[in-house]
């Protein structure tokens, strides 16, 4: 039976706005959107059990719109119904399994166009989040993005997103992905299958259109 692992942030609670410091975009009413502050919050989570030999560490947006032809068009609005996808913020994994917590600001200490490096960090090894895919069409922002990078969600959605920040206890030392971090969301889902003792998570949510409530 996988045993439950207690996530909890100094920066929200489970289920609260997540402050838009920790965010990509933040609101701006001149051009519905603008580049935030993008700093990682603060993260912390109880032992594992007894086989524990490392964690991984997920961000997950799970209502990402599939379809963004109407995305943050003026006039429109992606509707609250229409199918959604996971989008990965933050990979880390590896993580030792004597640490419990990421300080903030651990995974991101701002925004930076291009993005971050993935690979091996002093905590573990950073991925490529989804940014990485998202902003392959924008010769101003195109690049790899490892570590965190936080909510954008369009500012046109009627829907309120909602992160999930997981955490995962396993029984391997290493799933065994690439130091150089060229990994994505789905190849460490992947890995973790038939390796998690433990698991638990924080949920926090965020928006950028001032119709739906936060």
């Amino acid at each position: 039976m996988t045993a439950v692992i207690h996530v909890s942030s100094n920066a929200f609670s489970d289920g609260e706005p997540i402050p838009e410091r920790f965010a990509f975009c933040t609101p701006c009413a001149q051009q519905g959107s603008k580049m935030s502050t993008n700093i990682s919050p603060q993260m912390s989570w109880s032992e594992g059990p007894s086989d524990t030999q490392s964690f991984a560490f997920l961000c997950v947006d799970v209502d990402v719109p599939t379809i963004f032809a109407d995305a943050n068009q003026e006039g429109k609005a992606l509707s609250a119904n229409m199918p959604r996808q996971d989008f990965y913020h933050s990979l880390l994994i590896d993580i030792p399994s004597t640490l419990h917590s990421l300080a903030e600001g651990a995974e991101s200490k701002g925004l930076i166009k291009g993005g971050k490096p993935p690979g091996r960090v002093s905590h573990g090894v950073r991925g490529l989040n989804d940014f990485t895919m998202f902003m392959a069409s924008n010769p101003d922002m195109v690049g790899d993005y490892g570590g965190y990078d936080g909510p954008c969600p369009p500012w046109n959605d009627e829907l309120l997103h909602h992160y999930e920040f997981r955490i995962y206890a396993l029984d391997v030392k290493s799933l065994g992905l690439a130091e150089s971090g060229q990994f994505r969301g789905p190849d460490v889902m992947e890995a973790i299958e038939g390796h998690i003792v433990g698991m638990g998570k924080i949920t926090g949510t965020y928006t950028q259109n001032p119709k739906v409530t936060g």
